[in-house]
């Protein structure tokens, strides 16, 4: 169903992809591309207008697409098209609206051309990139959005005891996992992206530029493991090929990528990340086949069964490294 807020984000990604609006064209109908609680998108040809979610902190949001347009992350963020400093004065509904160029996305069709070793060298070059003076950034919201996914999984399935071991292994994870405390502090002042997934990256100029990263809405200063830690979890769970797996974490070494040793065990870096991504894809499963009348499918299924094997740990095993 087209919403007015589909509708309204439709007209100005329109207006904005035109010189002269007014004049008749040929362009087809806007296109929804997402609409969901976390925010709503929907592109006319070039231009992509983004209305962010309900409650969005309009100064956290400024600094952050400031943070797109920083000439250093030229070739990493795509940057808005609003002027510089950004100013999203335009609103809907009370939620903040934001207009992109258009990129092309990952083909969820073709596996096999995902750009894992892309990502993991825009993801180097981002946590490499020192912060920018002029910006007082806020933490990265990995860990946030981990605490809002369980707290919507227990909303969907209250005293559900399917969901009891979800909830141990998110009980498990250190305060700073939880969003409940800062991450350590020589983890917690480099530059992530907070919610890397392959839905995250797009080319630009499409069909055939260079892949950048978008979606600043969880951007800042935090721990640069959360950005490997749901390819780690996933092929933790079994859901990524080792070979996947391998040539990502070997080209984000091989970039330089600070979030985990040069060589040698990763995991002592990526175990509670990953841990804490694991807990937040099985809560938000839980809340969806809720919300949908439905049980959980094979995938969904499969990290919360790595949830239930992370509950069993040993109390010292589940604990955070101390390296």
């Amino acid at each position: 169903m087209t919403t007015a807020v589909v509708r309204a984000l439709g007209a100005l990604a329109h207006r904005a992809a035109h010189a002269r609006p007014e004049d008749i064209c040929a362009c087809p109908p806007p296109a929804v591309l997402a609409d969901r609680a976390d925010g709503t998108v929907v592109r006319s040809g070039p231009v992509v207008a983004k209305a962010h979610a309900p409650g969005t902190d309009t100064p956290d949001l400024l600094t952050r697409l400031s943070l797109a347009n920083d000439p250093r992350l030229a070739g990493i963020f795509l940057a808005p098209l609003q002027p510089r400093p950004p100013v999203p004065s335009i609103t809907i509904q009370g939620r903040p609206v934001t207009l992109w160029p258009h990129g092309r996305p990952v083909d969820p069709g073709d596996p096999d051309a995902a750009p894992w070793e892309e990502a993991a060298v825009l993801l180097a070059g981002l946590h490499l990139t020192p912060t920018p003076p002029s910006l007082a950034l806020p933490p990265m919201r990995g860990p946030a959005k981990a605490s809002l996914a369980v707290a919507r999984m227990c909303a969907a399935r209250p005293r559900d005891p399917a969901t009891t071991a979800v909830r141990e292994a998110w009980h498990r994870l250190p305060a700073w996992a939880r969003g409940e405390a800062a991450a350590p502090s020589h983890r917690s002042r480099f530059l992530c992206h907070g919610d890397l997934h392959l839905g995250q990256l797009v080319r630009h100029p499409a069909p055939h530029g260079p892949w950048l990263l978008i979606d600043v809405d969880d951007a800042g200063l935090g721990d640069p493991a959360w950005d490997l830690a749901r390819p780690a979890a996933w092929y933790a769970a079994g859901l990524l090929p080792p070979e996947v797996w391998l040539r990502f974490l070997d080209a984000y070494r091989a970039a330089g990528g600070p979030a985990v040793r040069a060589a040698g065990d990763p995991w002592p870096e990526l175990d509670v990340p990953a841990r804490a991504l694991t807990v937040q894809t099985a809560a938000l499963a839980f809340a969806k086949s809720a919300a949908e009348g439905r049980t959980p499918d094979e995938v969904e299924q499969t990290m919360i069964d790595a949830c239930a094997r992370i509950a069993t740990l040993p109390p010292e095993l589940a604990a955070e490294p101390s390296s």
